[in-house]
């Protein structure tokens, strides 16, 4: 099978993680960072960072990515119980990289026997493991829970298979990561970062599954989900119809301007320290950064030790009528009701 890797798109000293807050400004802007070189494999279609570096990235409390604060991303797990209640059944559960446990917790108050692996849980929950999952820990399910993990992970099917014989090779699998193809039509370069080394398609899966039992959108097509059977996991092999090519002003959007005298942005997670990373970059940074989640709030973030600030505090600093930079447009209702209409809300996804 060959390796040639096609470069689709480059970028120096990013920050290797988007989602861990630091104690100081100083401390955000000294952070490590990485470089990123996107690649296609032209033997299997998987799209990666060729440039990624898995032994710098040390996962512990600091890394705070729950986006369960939101209501509308609470919406977002509702119907993701939804597919694991109808594809799964009444099955016990293994959920490997369970966060912070909220979306475990979902599952348990629906009857799941569910157990749950992560060193960033801060919780109490005794069915869930601070650490890393692995194959001593003598644990398997008919089912596995794979949501935004995938995309974290150096080699993908190197990792489907090591869950796959430590489940006894068999039992259904529920993946569930960021879509590579709405990133290219939405011109999203703030969703290309170092934390992901991996960019999926849903050709990839189906190339990786011999048995996909439903595959399909969720989350405004920003996530593909998928349900296979993991016993039919497979080297993938890609076909000619697999190649992609980022646009010609893919980054275009990087140069955008607003009126106000302050730039304000919504979201200081992933999207919102890429977003600001650039805008750096371009000699245009960011003033003001807002959050709903508590963790972050009092925290500065990676590259540019920018302080997020809860709502509260953010848009006292705004003037009535400012524009905010929506760093997720699925948001843009909730945040318009929370704030009453006052501000002109701009998703940077839709431009």
């Amino acid at each position: 099978m060959t390796s040639i890797e096609r470069e689709l798109y480059r970028i120096d000293h990013l920050p290797i993680f988007q989602n861990r807050m630091y104690d100081s400004a100083l401390d955000g802007i000294n952070c490590v960072r990485g470089h990123m070189r996107l690649v296609q494999n032209e033997g299997t279609g998987l799209i990666y960072n060729r440039a990624f570096q898995p032994e710098v990235m040390v996962y512990d409390s600091n890394y705070q990515n729950e986006q369960a604060c939101s209501a509308e991303f609470r919406n977002h797990l509702e119907n993701v119980v939804q597919i694991i209640s109808q594809t799964f059944g009444d099955i016990s559960i293994l959920e490997v990289g369970c966060g912070k446990g909220y979306f475990l917790e979902m599952l348990q108050s629906c009857g799941y026997d569910v157990v749950g692996f992560d060193p960033t849980y801060e919780g109490s929950n005794s069915s869930v493991y601070k650490t890393y999952f692995s194959k001593d820990a003598g644990i398997s399910r008919e089912g596995i829970i794979l949501r935004h993990v995938l995309e974290h992970i150096e080699n993908p099917v190197k990792f489907l298979n090591f869950l796959k014989e430590s489940n006894g090779g068999s039992g259904l699998i529920y993946i569930e990561v960021p879509c590579f193809d709405w990133i290219i039509s939405h011109k999203a370069w703030f969703d290309i970062f170092y934390e992901h080394v991996n960019y999926f398609r849903t050709s990839d899966f189906y190339h990786m599954f011999d048995g996909v039992l439903e595959i399909g959108h969720i989350f405004g097509g920003q996530y593909i989900y998928v349900v296979a059977d993991i016993s039919t996991l497979r080297e993938p092999v890609a076909n000619p119809t697999d190649l992609v090519e980022l646009p010609s002003d893919f980054t275009s959007g990087i140069n955008r301007s607003t009126e106000s005298s302050k730039v304000a942005i919504w979201g200081g997670a992933s999207k919102g320290t890429i977003f600001s990373f650039y805008r750096n970059l371009t000699k245009k940074p960011v003033d003001i950064v807002i959050d709903i989640n508590p963790a972050k709030q009092g925290k500065y973030l990676a590259g540019t030790g920018l302080k997020v600030l809860s709502p509260e505090d953010g848009i006292k600093l705004l003037d009535p009528g400012s524009t905010i930079y929506v760093m997720n447009s699925n948001y843009i209702e909730e945040i318009r009701n929370q704030t009453k209409n006052n501000f002109s809300l701009i998703g940077v996804d839709n431009e």
